[in-house]
């Protein structure tokens, strides 16, 4: 059930990020939409480096 950051593409989308977080798709949502970390949107899709969101897991300032 539980995987390793390394088992993650380098490049995630926001189910990526509600398994990493164990949270539920409107929360991942409303996280990737709240501007607390950079994130990418390319047409429809959402996807954030996974170094960006480690290093905001971690505490680290992003903006």
């Amino acid at each position: 059930m539980y995987k390793n950051y390394d088992d993650y593409p380098d490049i995630l989308n926001v189910s990526d990020i509600q398994e990493i977080l164990d949270i539920g798709r409107k929360q991942a949502y409303e996280l990737v939409h709240s501007k607390k970390f950079h994130v990418i949107n390319i047409g429809k899709r959402i996807k954030v480096s996974k170094n960006v969101l480690i290093t905001w897991i971690e505490g680290g300032n992003l903006l």
